[in-house]
């Protein structure tokens, strides 16, 4: 981990200057309206891990978790709903995400085998950064999670996004009338339904994830195209202060938001960890593919780019 030159005026690593807070959820607390949510609706927390693989020092990795909480629950102490394990090389611009499936069943440290989103449930946002690492192969730096009421809140204060759908399809409970195939505009409401969505897809959970990544990508493109405008990154510093649970200095954040537009669009590149689908304690999992989600890691740890999906 290099040293900044002090002319920089900042006494945090190079690696903290350009976090991947921007290209996944985190992008929410910089543009989401003072107003819009109750503080805790998001939280980011630093992991704390005795030792991890080693990464490039270019390279931080965030993972971004859609929690399940209901209304009065703690969202971080619930099953995760979205998982997005996020890389950001801070000297090329480049992005890689890695999609999990929240039923994936693995080995949670201290609670035998379970689904993997329900590491939240044990043990807070390390824990959960902790078995998505064993499973990739890569810790995670930082922890983004967030409520789906936040979530409509950030994409409705940004104008909606636009993703590329490339099957039509619909939730009886969601959106009945569903999402045609093509270049389509989502709202807040719309985009949240979009990533929620599994029972009407081909390939259920694995598709949704690949639908969430896809929700990622419209809001990145979104904020990469507003963040030269005057007193953006200030505006969205002094929000996430409101309304963000972080064990993070405002310095850090401040510098986590002036990294969000350096991912280049051209340069993200996304795979899910794909498995098959099987049945423990009367429950429907995933198995994962543990040789393909090591090679996933193995391929973006360095770099933040996948090659092979």
């Amino acid at each position: 981990m290099s040293t900044p030159h002090p002319r920089r005026s900042t006494r945090y690593p190079r690696l903290l200057r350009w976090a991947a807070l921007a290209a996944v959820l985190g992008l929410a607390a910089l543009v989401v309206p003072a107003s819009a949510v109750k503080p805790t609706e998001v939280a980011l927390v630093k992991v704390h891990r005795g030792s991890g693989v080693d990464v490039s020092p270019d390279v931080v990795w965030i993972l971004a978790v859609g929690s399940d909480a209901r209304p009065g629950e703690n969202m971080t102490r619930t099953r995760g709903d979205a998982l997005q394990l996020i890389g950001m090389n801070t000297r090329t611009g480049a992005a890689a995400a890695i999609g999990v499936p929240r039923d994936s069943y693995v080995s949670i440290p201290g609670h035998g085998y379970d689904k993997i989103n329900a590491a939240l449930y044990f043990g807070g946002p390390d824990l959960l950064g902790q078995a998505v690492g064993n499973l990739v192969g890569i810790q995670p730096d930082y922890v983004f999670v967030s409520r789906f009421p936040f979530f409509i809140d950030m994409v409705r204060s940004i104008g909606g996004i636009e993703v590329r759908n490339p099957v039509a399809f619909a939730d009886t409970y969601l959106k009945p009338k569903g999402f045609r195939a093509g270049r389509i505009h989502l709202s807040g409401y719309d985009a949240m339904a979009f990533a929620r969505t599994r029972h009407d897809l081909i390939r259920g959970d694995f598709d949704r994830s690949a639908n969430q990544q896809r929700v990622l990508r419209g809001i990145q493109a979104k904020v990469r195209a507003r963040a030269d405008r005057p007193g953006f990154i200030e505006r969205g510093v002094m929000n996430v202060m409101e309304h963000l649970y972080t064990d993070l200095p405002p310095a850090e954040l401040f510098r986590l938001a002036q990294a969000m537009a350096q991912v280049e669009p051209a340069k993200i590149t996304t795979c899910v960890v794909q498995g098959s689908i099987g049945e423990a304690g009367g429950a429907s999992i995933v198995r994962p593919f543990t040789s393909q989600a090591r090679m996933l890691g193995n391929e973006a740890r360095k770099d933040a780019t996948l090659e092979h999906c």
